[in-house]
């Protein structure tokens, strides 16, 4: 694809700086462009983009004046990811039933529907209109997928589950696994049937080799716009609010509530049962085991708020230095009383 720079201006809604006349050819990092792409740049990043070899670079609005030719938009990122999707289109997936597929009789399909190699659709799933199935996946009998949703290979989607529309499950992701639950007597642990569900709403990202179980009753529940990275677990009867982030190796136990616009980082986690406000941050591999507020920025474990936290840490790091002390002062005292 090849495109004026002005062109692209035109295309993310921004400001032209210098350079209308140059054609871009593709759309790339700061590290691999070269003199036919375009990438993007914010700070700290401005000053190496203006070195790279790049035709042009898209830069905040607020940026001072910049060496090479550039568009100046609101939001770099977003302008950068129009354009990804401009420049690398989505495969051309053909719809249709793979004649190695096994789809039940009772299933049903919408129009422009793809089911790839060896997927499995047991009886009566409803999967939506161009919705792609690919190889080796697994949808359980009556479950429902929404339309436009894309389902990776040698995804599981367990009985009775519901996916909304335009929904992402990346590969190995397991959705409606059993919930971890037993009851123990005399030493020997018993099963507790998991006969509940799991419903995602629209727009929900699952990453690779993610497990969300099924609730024990009711429902496990992923609301709308929530995107989960990879290696990522949701226990049983866990409900998740709206445009939620949970990043790599983070894990909820059961039966956890937690609101809307809330970010766990990296192997971060959270005890059972507890109930997390809108807007809250968990730094990575903090975990809280309390109810939190709406709007708390928490770290460390047992997760207290940051500030706390940046402070206990600081005073761990002179730890060392008062042991010394201490040492020093039990010297001089036993010196005080043998005299």
């Amino acid at each position: 694809m090849k495109m004026m720079l002005v062109e692209i201006a035109s295309l993310i809604n921004g400001e032209i700086a210098a350079g209308d006349t140059i054609e871009i050819t593709g759309i790339t990092n700061i590290d691999d462009a070269g003199p036919g792409d375009i990438t993007f740049a914010v700070p700290p990043h401005l000053e190496k983009a203006a070195r790279c070899k790049a035709a042009a670079v898209i830069i905040p609005d607020t940026a001072e004046e910049f060496s090479k030719p550039a568009i100046r938009v609101t939001n770099p990122r977003m302008a950068f990811t129009t354009l990804l999707n401009l420049f690398t289109p989505k495969p051309n997936v053909k719809s249709g039933i793979h004649p190695s597929a096994v789809v039940n009789a009772s299933a049903r399909l919408g129009t422009n529907v793809a089911v790839m190699a060896q997927a499995v659709i047991d009886d009566n799933a409803v999967i939506g209109d161009n919705t792609i199935i690919y190889p080796h996946t697994y949808i359980g009998r009556d479950v429902a997928i929404g339309s436009d949703s894309l389902i990776y290979p040698n995804v599981t989607i367990r009985e009775n589950c519901q996916l909304g529309k335009r929904v992402i499950i990346q590969s190995g992701a397991v959705i409606g696994s059993d919930g971890f639950g037993f009851v123990t007597v005399g030493g020997k642990h018993q099963k507790v049937p998991q006969v509940g569900n799991v419903i995602i709403e629209d727009d929900v990202e699952i990453g690779a080799n993610t497990c969300i179980d099924r609730a024990t009753t009711g429902s496990t529940l992923v609301k709308r716009g929530t995107k989960i990275d990879n290696f990522v677990h949701l226990a049983h009867n866990v409900v998740v609010g709206e445009d939620c982030f949970f990043v790599a190796q983070t894990g909820i136990a059961g039966s956890a509530k937690i609101g809307n616009n809330v970010t766990f980082a990296g192997q971060s986690g959270s005890a059972g049962h507890i109930t997390i406000g809108d807007n809250c941050v968990f730094a990575a591999r903090s975990a809280p085991i309390n109810d939190v507020p709406a709007k708390s920025f928490y770290a460390g474990f047992p997760a207290r708020p940051h500030r706390e936290w940046l402070r206990s840490e600081a005073a761990m790091s002179k730890l060392p230095d008062l042991v010394k002390k201490i040492r020093e002062l039990e010297k001089r005292l036993a010196e005080v009383e043998r005299q």
